[in-house]
């Protein structure tokens, strides 16, 4: 199920985007609210849009501008909409999104595509780990995109280990969309159990949420925990609520590739102008074919880069690397630049620290100042040799803040939120 777009040169590709970036920039003129302001002020017309290039007139979109303008950016009547879905809030509060049935297709056909890089296929049984309900759109692509495949679903939901490997043996799970560390839980839940999960059913997992690969597309520490325990396929795929679209690895786990009929992408430096090839900048995405809320140039605040070079799979699309960082979460701590995911990668890596928040909050002189928050079962004699893996891996040693495991239990997974927290910014 790899649309020939794929496959095609990169001129064919070109040709498809602008012809449906054309029929974009004309459906937002006509239909936007917010958009028709926009090109009112900047005196912008469709027809001035002939190069994927001429992007870079037009001004960005940003996170704020859609929770100040939320509902101009509607392009339907209320009464076609099918679906309401919010984003997870990570970069403030959460923004609403709605969905009209062309809208829900188009989700189903992304993921359907997606799933089938990834190897799905028709004979698969898929189970979810994630959550189908709380607004969230990625559980609700998940299902229909599987339903759309051919493939069978188990709707287990998130945690619950007993659950999952009941679920498993039951209905002979190939393949677990899961966030990695959750992998983990269940290879542990396993091991106290006496469950031989190298010898189950599942064969992959396509993983989100947090990354799995180094930007040479190595497995980071979690990847390499996860494989050591079981040998199975892990599967990257990138995604966000306001994209409507996902990026998701073939077998060459070379980055996450681009469905060109349903997005353009740019890599942008802080200047909102295109960065050299190959360098990293905060991806900026327009949405094709998106009906209620479409996007043009919405900046995601992910540091990213683009791959350009051919795949062994046999697609001539653009490849996106694992996100670095988010662009309002870098940090700068004793004169480096740190983003979250590098202090992720020195715990994961340190034996025995399972739990832990990481905080930036600012100093008395007005700098950034990283806390790490770790649990009071962790063994005290151990805090020294923990800051000095971090002076030897990032040169800089943060402040250790001792809590409790239940305290930090309930700072890391908050009640109401669709996912583990384990970075908070506290800054002024």
């Amino acid at each position: 199920m790899i649309p020939s777009i794929e496959t095609a040169s990169n001129k064919e590709i070109e040709k498809l985007q602008l012809q449906r970036l054309k029929e974009h920039m004309e459906y937002l003129q006509q239909n936007s609210p917010y958009y028709q302001r926009l090109f009112k002020t900047y005196q912008i017309d469709s027809t001035q849009i002939q190069t994927i290039s001429d992007l870079e007139k037009l001004p960005i979109t940003t996170k704020d501008d859609l929770q100040k303008y939320n509902d101009d950016f509607l392009c339907v009547d209320k009464k076609e909409i099918i679906d309401y879905v919010t984003t997870s809030g990570t970069l403030g509060k959460p923004v609403t999104f709605a969905l009209t049935n062309n809208d829900l297709e188009r989700l189903a056909y992304n993921e359907a595509i997606s799933f089938a890089g990834a190897g799905v296929t028709e004979n698969d049984v898929v189970q979810l780990t994630t959550t189908l309900d709380r607004r969230f759109m990625a559980g609700l692509a998940y299902f229909m995109g599987t339903k759309k495949l051919g493939a069978a679903m188990v709707r287990v939901g998130s945690g619950i280990p007993e659950l999952q490997w009941d679920s498993i043996h039951r209905f002979g799970t190939t393949y677990l969309v899961a966030v990695p560390s959750f992998l983990l839980k269940l290879i542990s839940y396993a091991e106290a159990n006496g469950i031989a999960y190298e010898k189950s059913t599942v064969k992959a997992a396509i993983c989100i949420g947090e990354p799995l690969r180094d930007q040479d597309f190595n497995l980071n520490t979690l990847g390499k925990r996860i494989k050591e325990k079981w040998n199975i396929e892990l599967y990257s795929t990138y995604a966000s609520t306001e994209m409507s679209t996902a990026f998701t690895e073939c077998e060459a786990h070379q980055g996450g590739h681009l469905h060109p009929e349903l997005i353009i992408t740019e890599i942008l430096d802080p200047q909102g102008k295109p960065v050299k090839q190959g360098e990293t900048g905060e991806l900026a995405i327009t949405t094709l074919g998106v009906e209620a809320m479409p996007l043009l140039r919405y900046t995601t605040g992910d540091i990213v880069r683009e791959h350009n070079d051919s795949c062994t799979c046999g697609r001539t699309t653009m490849r996106l690397s694992p996100v670095l960082g988010r662009k309002k979460h870098m940090i700068k701590y004793k004169g480096t630049t740190l983003y979250p995911q590098s202090v992720v990668e020195v715990l994961s890596s340190f034996e025995g620290l399972n739990d832990y928040i990481i905080e930036v909050t600012t100093g008395d002189l007005g700098t950034d100042k990283l806390l790490i928050h770790i649990p009071d079962t962790f063994e005290e004699k151990l805090h020294k040799e923990l800051k000095e893996h971090f002076r030897a891996n990032l040169r800089v040693v943060p402040d250790l803040i001792v809590i409790t495991l239940t305290e930090l239990k309930k700072k890391k997974f908050p009640q109401m939120s669709r996912k583990p927290i384990s970075f908070i910014d506290s800054r002024q």
